[in-house]
């Protein structure tokens, strides 16, 4: 599906069975966030986190409550920095967990550290959701 489509409901083009809008977070590589960031018509929650970091793990049902809670109005994106490092550098990520609140592309806002999702979904109100 393309990027400027992920928040939308739609159809299959095979079977034309209903599609929801996406309701989880996307793992992401940087051509994926590339286009997802810079196509998206909704914001964008995008998590900065590794498989070894404990309070990335602790807060991983966070992210994905926010993903199913914003479905349709903003999207979430997962972006390892084990495998991404290059990208994680772009945003100066020094911590993780680290999150960033883009729209447009453009950062609206970047906040290291674990934080319930009763702020993310705060976040992406405040940008537009």
């Amino acid at each position: 599906m393309p990027a400027e489509h992920l928040a939308d409901a739609g159809r299959c083009g095979a079977c034309k069975a209903g599609l929801p809008p996406s309701a989880a977070p996307i793992e992401v590589d940087s051509p994926a966030f590339r286009e997802i960031t810079g196509g998206a018509r909704v914001p964008v929650l995008v998590d900065f986190w590794a498989g070894w970091c404990a309070p990335c793990r602790l807060t991983a049902p966070e992210v994905e409550k926010v993903a199913r809670e914003m479905a349709g109005r903003a999207l979430v994106l997962k972006v390892d920095t084990e495998k991404e490092p290059a990208l994680a550098s772009q945003y100066g990520v020094a911590s993780i967990p680290n999150f960033l609140v883009l729209r447009g592309g453009l950062i609206l806002r970047q906040q290291p550290g674990a934080v319930p999702a009763e702020a993310m979904r705060s976040w992406l109100e405040a940008a537009g959701a």
